[in-house]
């Protein structure tokens, strides 16, 4: 599956590669939510799968600082 395959993805990564990772993620997010407003986005489920990719980053995060 191809989540799987991003999480196995994540998990390789470093803590710094993490947090750049979840910055852009962030920075997509604030972008898409702002065309949504001005109504440029066609495609509104983008939007869903960046916040779970934030939630399975962040998730990935807490992971590593468990250990």
């Amino acid at each position: 599956m191809k989540t799987n395959k991003y999480v196995e993805d994540l998990k390789a990564k470093t803590a710094a590669e993490l947090a750049e990772e979840l910055t852009a993620a962030k920075k997509e997010l604030f972008n898409l939510r702002f065309q949504n407003a001005t109504n440029q986005l066609d495609n509104t489920s983008r939007i869903r799968e960046v916040r779970r990719n934030i939630a399975r980053i962040q998730t990935v995060i807490t992971e590593k600082a468990g250990k």
